[in-house]
């Protein structure tokens, strides 16, 4: 097995070509981009952890006027074009700002850290103050932003001057690269100040893009494709590619041929299928792509450890706040789409890209683009798709197994949470009761409302039925000893010395179901698992419990 220097958690394209690591070449970006002359900025949404920042790093270190980067690029397919490196390379005066540290659990902090970020930029550039071409006026504004003293409008028009000063100093104008821009809308949305956010980074936004005469052109990178009327109001002179309709072909992700090169250079070409089951299976435009953190955290695994198993490196690393929140928004409404996705099928669903977060849970529908959007589904492909698609509607399903793992574990998880929170009162008050019919229908429509998969097994009802109890005050027991057998499910409520004592049955069929739970009553009785519990508690309360698919039927024994 060949070691390779695996850069993972690493985005600083200098850092990994001037330290040998392992760097899978995305330098036709450049020339990719070049090509489009006319296009003053391009704005590229992707979901995280595939290579943004990198790709963004590689074009501050190709254009750079105040660096010298032959050596980094040699080798590198840009190398070859010889044309575009003697016109571009190191050539521009080039702005390189990312936003994807601004966060914040209140306006307050996360404009702080906006600030922080912008003048840690302006440092980089301190060489403006000593310009004679740069006025005495706009030095003091510099002088303001570098020490932290800066006004509201300074922060607003930041970028702006910022391009405006470097033009003026190299006399030509100047590249903006803007990475992750929309993190601090995200983190907005999420704690409550979007509007707050939203004005500071639409003035910043259009002042700096829009009819700047200081500006050659912008690249735009971020998660989500935010509605130009929300942030980049007046600025219609971008062009954006995403997702569903790439032209990158792809510089964000690896393509198979990426996969099987590294693959082959570590000598691990064995690990092949696995990848690709994990990993693979994310559709941008027209080219098939893995996940890149993925790929290289598993590769940098199995050189450690020959016999490890691929894992979910994606989950920790992404923003799942979104989701959560929809899956609170949504409740039952999206339990049989959540299924058909966990049972490896497909849902038909119209995909908005241009979403605002103001109005991001004004409808079901935004749950899903933007599940779409950062990388929890993927478009299926026509082979896959058994009916023909209506206009404007998108088959979308779980790209790999990886993301089925985070579905099984993580939004499943989040679901059963917020089943917890529905009205379950009068469910309680039947099994306190022995009203066997209130409970039936109480428990049907609970089991309406909860997401199961995997062919409704036996283990998701158990599960299901003590969930409904666990967490509502009442101590719960699975499978423990009683009598001469062990009982399903037991609840105590000891404040009023009462216990339930629940025995399920799994019906094969919609008919069974009633002498199923005659059974489970049977072994109850046969199996004596109410014994113990005579002497202590006032009343003792026997069911049987028959579930088929959605369909559920208890019966009482009548109290001792």
């Amino acid at each position: 097995m060949a070691r390779l220097g695996i850069p993972v958690g690493i985005s600083d394209f200098e850092k990994i070509r001037k330290n040998g690591y392992y760097y899978v070449d995305k330098s036709g970006l450049i020339a990719e981009l070049l090509e489009e002359k006319s296009t003053e900025v391009t704005l590229i949404t992707r979901p995280r952890r595939f290579g943004k920042t990198l790709g963004m790093s590689m074009l501050a270190n190709f254009f750079d006027i105040r660096k010298e980067s032959t050596e980094l690029f040699k080798g590198l397919e840009i190398a070859e074009q010889r044309d575009v490196c003697s016109e571009w390379m190191n050539q521009f005066p080039t702005l390189f700002v990312t936003f994807k540290d601004v966060d914040g659990l209140d306006f307050s902090s996360a404009y702080g850290m906006l600030s922080s970020t912008i003048t840690e930029l302006y440092k980089e550039h301190l060489y403006l103050m000593e310009s004679s071409r740069i006025s005495p006026y706009d030095k003091e504004i510099m002088q303001r932003i570098i020490t932290e003293e800066a006004t509201v409008t300074d922060i607003k028009k930041s970028l702006s001057l910022l391009i405006k000063l470097m033009q003026q100093h190299y006399q030509k104008n100047v590249i903006l690269l803007i990475d992750e821009y929309d993190v601090p809308i995200a983190k907005a949305s999420s704690h409550q100040y979007y509007p707050q956010m939203l004005e500071i980074l639409k003035v910043m936004m259009s002042t700096a893009l829009k009819d700047n005469p200081g500006l050659c052109f912008a690249v735009v990178t971020g998660c989500l494709q935010i509605a130009k009327e929300s942030i980049f109001t007046g600025t219609n002179n971008f062009v954006s590619d995403t997702i569903s309709d790439s032209n990158l072909n792809e510089y964000f992700g690896f393509t198979q041929k990426d996969v099987d090169k590294i693959l082959s250079e570590a000598d691990v070409e064995e690990f092949g299928d696995e990848m690709k089951k994990w990993y693979d299976g994310y559709h941008f435009g027209k080219v098939d792509v893995y996940c890149p953190w993925d790929v290289m955290n598993y590769i940098r695994d199995i050189q450690r450890n020959p016999k490890a198993r691929p894992a979910s490196y994606w989950k920790n690393t992404s923003d799942n706040e979104i989701i959560r929140s929809f899956i609170d928004y949504a409740g039952s409404n999206i339990t049989k789409k959540m299924e058909a996705l966990l049972s490896g099928g497909y849902i038909i669903q119209r995909i908005d890209e241009n979403l605002t977060y103001d109005y991001l849970h004004s409808s079901e529908e935004n749950l899903w683009s933007i599940l779409y959007l950062t990388g929890y589904l993927t478009q299926a492909r026509e082979n896959e798709i058994t009916d023909p698609l209506p206009d404007n509607m998108s088959a979308l399903k779980i790209p790999n197994a990886e993301i089925r793992e985070i579905f099984e574990t993580t939004v499943v998880k989040w679901f059963s949470e917020s089943v917890k929170t529905w009205n379950r009162k009068a469910l309680f008050d039947a099994a306190w009761s022995g009203q066997s019919e209130i409970l039936t229908q109480e428990m049907s429509k609970l089991l309406r409302k909860t997401i199961s998969y995997h062919d409704y097994r036996e283990d998701f009802y158990h599960a299901f039925l003590a969930g409904i109890f666990t967490g509502a005050g009442y101590v719960v027991e699975s499978n423990k000893e009683h009598g001469e057998g062990r009982s399903d499910i037991v609840v105590y409520d000891s404040v009023n010395g009462q216990v339930a004592i629940f025995e399920a049955k799994y019906s094969r069929t919609l008919s069974a179901m009633e002498g199923d739970c005659e059974a489970a009553l049977c072994q109850i009785d046969r199996r004596m698992y109410a014994k113990e519990y005579e002497d202590e508690y006032d009343h003792i309360y026997c069911y049987g419990v028959a579930f088929y698919k959605r369909r559920c039927l208890v019966k009482q024994k009548k109290e001792n």
